[in-house]
């Protein structure tokens, strides 16, 4: 009989079904344990802290100061003077009315800065989704024809977005984000700013007529087939704007403490064009974006619209959009985080931008999230708490009842040129280069995203990326990573001999390291990767002189397995005892040998087959092998010799 293991296996009775459902909804829905909060807490004080929890401003308000109050307020006027430009050149590119725009930077912000964890974030538009709303909801009403009947299908697709991403948040189902990965948001933003670019020469160009279509192709078809409509006083007007934004752009870059020049640039940009314009009202080379009303966000709750006609395209754009916004929204908050060594509640943040696109959609606002461009103009500006995003909103209301008039003069040139200089900046050469030299599939998946919205259509790309991305994980899953192991020499290490050449084989022992979960979708491919390897194994050994004795399986990186697993270990059992090989488990952990012990694989194994170490195993079974030396490159201190 072969001595016992230095180091006993724990074959504890398996937990209940309670006690395990318990603990894999934990780690599925509640991996960050929110609730760790309340364990120490008195009774008493638990529905306090739940308030400050479910709305984070009832936790920073008390402790807020007159000194964080300064750079809250110079960062929220700062990012107002961002939010009037971009609200009205983004709500161009929604196809709704520009005083839309305006209204989306009111309300929501006063929402965000209620339930929001983010320090950093501030509220507004963007441009991705923007557009992709007025391509998809185009698609069953005309913005040009019927433009009362399309706002009132943004408003509605605004609602489902919030909706959606309420529901997400509360589920805490924030997993169905990380499908869009870093390699499709690269793709689909670089993608989306280059369509959008190109649609900007409508206004570069003073175009009267403009296709509705985002595909390259249709955009320059459009371009030059009105090139009677061409003037030659826009085009001027539109590339010195565009020169004195981007040179604001780069003097941020060679000179960081500079940043307000970049984040003032736009507004100054309307300012001058709003003068211009209005010296050479009547000229109609230059169009405006026409009359702005005063007054706050009037009631739309009663325009929603829920007609089975519509609602299809409706749904279609308010979920791709709260995927899209919430994805870029929360990764935007946890960079600008990290920076400051603090962290936000991604499920907390699904819920804030829930509820503020809710809010929205009722008060005459579109789909809203945490831009980057405004973020970044935020925290270069020093913002202390969410309180920035209510002093914009102060702002956005003072501008709303007393200026709103002033920019009706805007020039869509201005417009024009200030969305080209923000979406030039979403063109993330560099990262796309990376992607190359790093992961070959990651950038073919980023250029399906790119290729896809530029050729075809925004959600065409975004799924195929996604799909491409899909895919890939499920190959993962289905052709999972084995390693043969190998001593390290002078150790009781073994390590993958492909990493480590100088890892030794032992004779007539094969070490296998498996580092998935055993199910249904890769048990074949395990138990013929398993043969195959015995098979190449033999074929070595046999020419050496000797054969394979035994075959350990490593099964630390084997987090679950199924029925069909376990049918799996129990042929391939089968396969090396007719073969005269003896199998060895090596580490189970707790589910994997509950799963063991349940069907019965223990019993058929035997106990004495499981073993904590491969050191373990190779001590315990006292394999009759050829000896091994020092100058065999075998420890034969840590491993004995039978």
């Amino acid at each position: 009989m072969a001595p016992s293991s230095t180091h006993p296996v724990n074959f504890s009775n398996p937990r209940s079904f309670a006690t395990k459902f318990k603990s894999n909804l934990k780690e599925t829905f509640f991996p960050d344990d929110p609730f760790r909060q309340f364990r120490n807490e008195p009774p008493e004080r638990r529905p306090r802290k739940a308030l400050q929890y479910f709305v984070p401003i009832f936790e920073w308000l008390p402790k807020y100061s007159f000194g964080k109050l300064k750079y809250d307020v110079l960062a929220g006027i700062t990012i107002a003077s961002l939010a009037v430009p971009q609200g009205i050149s983004y709500a161009k590119l929604a196809e709704v009315p520009p005083i839309i725009g305006l209204y989306s930077s009111f309300v929501p912000p006063l929402i965000y800065a209620l339930f929001g964890s983010s320090k950093n974030i501030a509220v507004g538009t963007v441009a991705a989704s923007s557009l992709l709303i007025a391509s998809t909801i185009g698609e069953v009403a005309s913005p040009v024809n019927d433009p009362t009947l399309f706002l009132h299908l943004v408003f509605t697709s605004t609602l489902i977005s919030g909706i959606f991403q309420t529901v997400l948040g509360v589920l805490r189902l924030g997993i169905l984000v990380d499908f869009l990965s870093h390699s499709t948001i690269t793709g689909f933003m670089g993608g989306t700013a280059t369509i959008i670019c190109l649609q900007q020469l409508k206004g570069f160009l003073g175009l009267k007529h403009f296709t509705t279509k985002t595909d390259v192709v249709s955009v320059l078809k459009a371009i030059f087939s009105h090139k009677d409509e061409w003037r030659w006083e826009s085009a001027v007007m539109g590339i010195c704007f565009l020169i004195f934004l981007l040179s604001t752009v780069q003097l941020r870059k060679k000179l960081p403490r500079l940043f307000w020049v970049s984040a003032v640039a736009p507004i100054v940009t309307v300012l001058v064009g709003c003068i211009m314009a209005y010296f050479l009202r009547g000229h109609d080379a230059i169009q405006t974006v026409g009359h702005l009303k005063k007054g706050l966000n009037p009631l739309s709750i009663k325009y929603l619209n829920f007609n089975s006609k519509y609602l299809t395209a409706v749904a279609k754009a308010g979920i791709i959009t709260a995927i899209l916004a919430l994805a870029e929204g929360i990764a935007i908050g946890r960079s600008f985080a990290i920076m400051k060594n603090e962290q936000t509640d991604g499920n907390k943040e699904m819920i804030a931008f829930g509820l503020m696109n809710i809010v929205g959609s009722l008060t005459s606002c579109y789909l809203t999230t945490g831009p980057f461009s405004k973020t970044a103009v935020n925290f270069n500006a020093g913002c202390r708490t969410a309180m920035s995003n209510v002093v914009m909103a102060i702002c956005m209301m003072l501008t709303l009842l007393f200026l709103a008039p002033v920019f009706s003069y805007t020039p869509l040139v201005a417009l024009s040129a200030i969305i080209t200089s923000a979406m030039l900046g979403l063109i993330k050469y560099d990262e796309v280069y990376h992607l190359y030299k790093v992961d070959k599939f990651d950038f073919v998946i980023c250029m399906a995203a790119f290729v896809g919205v530029t050729f075809i259509s925004m959600d065409i790309g975004l799924m195929l990326s996604v799909g491409l991305s899909i895919l890939r994980a499920l190959l993962y899953v289905a052709r999972p990573a084995t390693a043969k192991l190998g001593n390290i020499p002078n150790s009781t290490l073994f390590r993958d001999i492909e990493q480590y050449p100088d890892a030794t084989s032992i004779p007539g022992v094969l070490v296998l390291q498996l580092g998935s979960p055993i199910h249904f979708a890769n048990s074949t491919y395990i138990k013929e990767r398993i043969l195959r390897w015995i098979n190449e194994e033999e074929g070595v050994s046999s020419s050496k002189g000797h054969n394979v004795e035994h075959l350990l399986l490593d099964l630390g990186g084997v987090t679950s397995l199924d029925m069909t697993g376990i049918e799996t270990l129990v042929e391939i059992h089968r396969n090396t005892e007719a073969r005269g090989i003896k199998m060895g488990l090596v580490n189970p952990r707790i589910a994997v040998m509950e799963k063991l012990i349940v069907g019965k694989f223990i019993d058929i194994i035997g106990r004495e087959a499981v073993f904590l170490s491969i050191d373990d195993a190779i001590r315990a079974r006292q394999f009759s092998l050829t000896v091994w030396t020092q100058k065999d490159g075998v420890d034969t201190i840590h491993l004995p010799v039978s």
